[in-house]
């Protein structure tokens, strides 16, 4: 029997007559960093917004945390502890920082709770903490990807599904991410990571797969696919 805190099993989902996804069986282990890697059009980003409710499966299932959560709205899966950080980071351009990081806490109803996970934030991310009363669009990409992992850490998910972290932002930025993520991995965070950057991405991963035109490719160790011949040549332009 699996072990896995997620897992899909067989995934089917579809864009119109589109078949996105073919089939996938990806599993995630509680506490573990799961990366997936493949070109523009893989499936990842079909793979995380089938998992978060936004593209139902037609065929398969996935299960979260002993429960299937496949058919359930959005919303019931944000709050079994499912959190998603969009591709293009999506933040309220309008809204302060504050407002923002409150977005994400709608569902907490837990004045100290809420108070606890701001200052979580913003001892991760302490530039967010000046800038409270700034609107959320004024912030550098590098700031806004940062208010959107806030933003999604305020629900304090079971797992956290991040979707091209890295994109568009300046090398310094992207480290600057990173070295979050591997804060939140050795506090134990469950993670499913999507992103272009494989090499980034295959070094901070405990395992990975390997997607392509929705189908699974190849799976293993995240170093164990870093020295591969076969996505070395494929992903890392080696």
């Amino acid at each position: 029997m699996s072990d896995a805190f997620l897992r899909l099993t067989g995934v089917h989902t579809y864009y119109g007559v589109i078949h996105a996804l073919k089939g996938i069986t990806i599993e995630v282990r509680r506490g573990e960093t799961v990366a997936v890697i493949g070109a523009n059009g893989a499936g990842k980003s079909t793979m995380l917004m089938t998992v978060s409710g936004i593209e139902p499966p037609r065929a398969g299932e996935i299960i979260f945390d002993g429960k299937r959560i496949d058919g359930l709205p959005p919303h019931e899966i944000v709050d079994r502890g499912v959190c998603q950080v969009p591709e293009g980071r999506h933040i309220f351009p309008r809204l302060t920082v504050a407002e923002n990081l409150d977005m994400g806490a709608y569902a907490v109803r837990d004045a100290g709770k809420k108070a606890a996970a701001r200052d979580r934030v913003f001892e991760l991310f302490p530039i967010l903490a000046t800038r409270q009363k700034q609107a959320g669009g004024t912030l550098s990409g590098g700031e806004q990807q940062m208010l959107a992992l806030g933003r999604a850490l305020m629900t304090e998910p079971k797992i956290l599904l991040l979707d091209e972290p890295s994109l568009g932002l300046d090398p310094l930025k992207v480290a600057a991410v990173f070295r979050t993520v591997r804060e939140l991995k050795a506090a134990g965070t469950t993670i499913l990571l999507v992103e272009q950057n494989a090499h980034i991405a295959l070094k901070i991963a405990d395992r990975a797969y390997v997607m392509e035109t929705g189908t699974i490719l190849k799976e293993g160790a995240g170093a164990a696919l870093l020295t591969d011949p076969e996505v070395r040549a494929a992903y890392l332009g080696e």
